[in-house]
């Protein structure tokens, strides 16, 4: 019977010490790239597999990250984002691939993420998706800065510079959305959205959305300002009341796709056609967004790319490494309800 190979079979073949072994088998910046390369080749073609257990003992890391995703409120019993969804795989397969395995759970389940999951060395990093009312949220994150956990946060720039964000460019989006309603030759223009401090990625959007109304020299109208949260009901109920206000608008941009569907139930059920009367911009490219009649033109925000860096930035951080805050470009998918019947991407 064949014995099975070892980290010293591996360094001898190599001709390096078991220690550059072990470190390059975790991808350790300490070993050069090419080293690395040859090391996992080598261990590659004698099919070694590493005892996570033995190596999580001496090094005392988890080798697990512990994603936590924010309970929305949704149509169906998954309570979570259709958004979040979609960033869900990228990050799973980007955390496979660092030789990572990944926790999810509900932020809600746990009233100290420090304690339950990295001091308690289930995971050595955090991963935070959504936030509910970031007023409440804010003070969690500074819990977290006080006692040195390794997390990063998707979602707006934060006003700390401790805490690490990655997200899109809510506020390009936001402009890209309603100059490409300008140019189809919409004036008077609505946002559905939550546009305050509590929800900074919305905020964000409508900022982007004034900005290009006054480059076009429009005074952006309050009254076209309708709160609504991230749900379909709460779009409708939006639209419902912009169209019991009595306020000319020939087109609506919304904060989210949840909301924009939910927005052109209201006008069908109200009579108005989509796009002849009114045109419809959503904003994420939610699956189910080319799928509305008419199919939704949206924002669209890369989930793979964002489910990467991600994944990539707590591990730096786990690491000691510099990372700093990223902004992601944001592109938009021309759909029917803006009157095209193709994509544009």
């Amino acid at each position: 019977m064949t014995s099975k190979a070892t980290s010293i079979d591996i360094a001898y073949r190599a001709g390096v010490s078991q220690s550059t072994v072990s470190r390059a088998l975790r991808n350790s910046p300490l070993v050069n790239l090419e080293t690395r390369q040859r090391i996992q080749a080598i261990a590659k073609e004698l099919n070694y597999k590493v005892d996570k257990n033995a190596s999580n003992l001496r090094t005392q890391n988890s080798l697990t990250l512990a994603l936590l995703i924010c309970e929305d409120p949704t149509n169906d019993d998954s309570m979570i984002n259709p958004f979040f969804l979609s960033m869900l795989g990228s990050i799973t397969r980007a955390t496979a691939r660092q030789g990572y395995d990944l926790l999810v759970s509900f932020q809600q389940l746990s009233t100290d993420w420090h304690a339950d999951y990295e001091d308690s060395n289930k995971a050595d990093g955090i991963i935070l998706l959504g936030y509910g009312d970031y007023m409440d949220y804010a003070h969690k994150l500074e819990t977290l800065i006080e006692k040195n956990t390794h997390f990063v946060i998707w979602g707006a720039e934060h006003n700390n510079k401790a805490v690490l964000s990655i997200g899109c460019d809510n506020h390009q989006g936001g402009l890209i959305a309603t100059e490409h309603l300008l140019k189809l030759g919409h004036r008077h223009i609505a946002f559905l959205g939550d546009a305050s401090g509590h929800s900074p990625e919305f905020r964000d959007r409508y900022l982007g959305h004034v900005d290009a109304l006054t480059s076009a020299g429009i005074t952006a109208n309050k009254q076209l300002q309708h709160h609504a949260i991230n749900t379909e009901a709460s779009g409708y109920d939006a639209a419902m009341a912009l169209l019991d206000a009595g306020i000319t608008f020939d087109a609506v941009f919304t904060a989210s796709d949840l909301i924009a569907i939910g927005a052109i139930r209201a006008l069908k059920k109200r009579g108005v056609l989509v796009p002849e009367q009114v045109a419809v911009v959503g904003y994420d490219d939610i699956p189910v967004a080319s799928f509305a009649n008419p199919a939704l033109t949206t924002v669209k925000q890369d989930t793979k790319y964002a489910g990467e860096i991600l994944v990539e930035s707590v591990l730096k951080l786990i690491r000691g490494e510099e990372v700093s805050q990223r902004l992601i470009q944001t592109s938009l998918v021309i759909r029917g309800s803006c009157g095209a019947n193709i994509d544009e991407r």
